[in-house]
């Protein structure tokens, strides 16, 4: 099946691909154990954004990215992973931004800015949606936990029979995915891929679908029938090198899911719409690492699973660990290769793609246009990025230039003696506090934190 190539000069299509729990070091170009092959030739062939960050859990980074606001504007549920409504019915977000433009827009994957019907993706601007309204599911049964939000498999907000169980939730994705692409349109499209993987549960079978990923009781350190599971197996046996049980599992989830991005991509190229389409690209936080189990069916109690970080911090975390993810755009023939080394944000998407529409968005964003500094390298101008990070113990942070400020504490910071002070350009791990040494940067980012925070929705109690 072919498409005929869009007039130049009209805006392209628009792929959004977002992964869950995948972190900086989870990713080829930062590092070469795992084994992502695609991502690799999609960061080698467009812009790999080397200081791209997110929000530090999934439903404040969806939040930043579909309405390209900090997710402390929204307060409450906004704030954290939670299956609540992260934002108003009526809230503008990308998608309404996309189809107001013309584009036929599809959400597949993961929701969680709502977690039931009535506040699910079709009421925020896309035309048709498939995957899960609540969060992380199990691999090969889609359900959410147990309780209210257990049933969560849906296409257009209807619960599907038996949850579609017994297939991998990456492989659904991916065939709904190239489904949507290989549908014959007039407009250009829009499809926000929202991969469930690699959060837990970490769950890799293979053919074996009968029974649940599991230790060999014969050889602990091998998985049952793991000689027998492509994904446990790349060319370069990088995944086999790995002596570590639970990490060769995580590499092996992270080839199936680089795999089904490839499958994606592949589907473009097939249906002539790979170079009339931007493909943009990043994870919603940090990694895991640590993960208790038991959550959801056939969910294995993991430790120390991801790839070791050069960067300080995890998954709910504002250090560098927690927010700083993979990240590119791809255009083939309109983007040329290289990397951005400025600080961008998901909060940016939603105003690049405005400019990249030609609309103007007479909302409120936290985020710049991308545009100049993707297609010409024009270098970004000085901001503040800004993260908040509310449920238990308060986490801020704000990030202006090269300089990074951090507060873990039950209070606001209300002084600039409740900081550290980071140079991220000489030291990226945050080791070095500069807080006591450096008193004016300090002061003056103190005071950007103050008219950051009067802006939230909960600024002033």
């Amino acid at each position: 099946m072919g498409h005929e190539p869009r007039d130049a000069g009209s805006p392209p299509n628009v792929l959004v691909i977002l992964t869950d729990d995948q972190g900086w070091a989870d990713f080829g170009p930062h590092n070469p154990a795992v084994v992502t092959p695609h991502l690799d030739a999609l960061a080698a062939g467009g812009v790999l954004l080397e200081a791209h960050y997110s929000m530090p859990q999934c439903t404040p980074t969806r939040v930043a990215l579909m309405t390209g606001r900090t997710p402390g504007r929204f307060g409450g549920a906004a704030m954290q992973a939670s299956n609540a409504p992260a934002f108003p019915l009526g809230t503008p977000t990308m998608a309404n931004l996309m189809a107001t433009a013309g584009y036929d827009t599809h959400l597949c994957g993961k929701w969680h800015l709502g977690s039931t019907p009535d506040h699910g993706p079709n009421h925020f601007g896309f035309a048709s949606s498939y995957g899960s309204l609540a969060g992380a599911v199990g691999m090969y049964d889609h359900r959410y936990r147990e309780g209210e939000f257990a049933a969560t498999w849906h296409r257009d907000h209807e619960p599907l029979p038996n949850h579609e169980n017994g297939v991998h939730a990456t492989d659904l994705l991916t065939a709904d995915a190239v489904r949507f692409l290989e549908q014959d349109r007039e407009r250009p499209f829009f499809l926000y891929l929202a991969y469930q993987s690699v959060h837990t549960p970490l769950d890799e079978r293979g053919r074996f679908v009968d029974r649940p990923t599991q230790l060999d009781p014969e050889d602990p350190a091998r998985w049952l029938d793991e000689d027998e599971i492509p994904w446990f197996h790349d060319p370069d046996g990088r995944i086999q090198a790995e002596p570590d049980p639970e990490r060769r599992l995580f590499l092996a989830a992270l080839q199936h899911l680089d795999a089904s991005i490839g499958e994606v991509l592949d589907a473009l190229e097939r249906t002539g719409q790979r170079e009339d389409t931007l493909v943009l690209f990043s994870s919603d936080n940090g990694p895991q690492v640590n993960w208790g189990g038991n959550a959801y069916p056939d969910d294995l109690r993991l430790t120390d699973f991801n790839q070791p970080s050069p960067l300080r911090g995890k998954k709910v975390d504002v250090w560098e660990g927690g927010i700083r993810v993979p990240g590119l755009a791809s255009w083939p023939g309109t983007i040329e290769p290289g990397v951005l080394r400025d600080p961008v944000h998901v909060v940016d998407w939603l105003p690049t793609l405005a400019a990249l529409t030609g609309q103007a968005w007479p909302h409120p964003t936290d985020g710049i246009d991308l545009l100049p500094a993707l297609l010409e390298r024009d270098p970004l101008p000085e901001r503040d990025l800004y993260w908040t990070w509310r449920p238990r113990t308060n986490r801020w942070a704000l990030r202006r230039g090269r300089w990074k400020i951090v507060h873990y504490g039950k209070e606001v910071p209300d002084e600039p003696s409740d900081w550290a002070l980071h140079d991220l350009a000489s030291d990226p791990a945050e080791e070095l506090d500069l807080a006591a040494a450096r008193p004016e940067v300090l002061a003056a980012l103190h005071e950007r934190f103050l008219a950051q925070r009067s802006l939230d929705a909960d600024a002033g109690r």
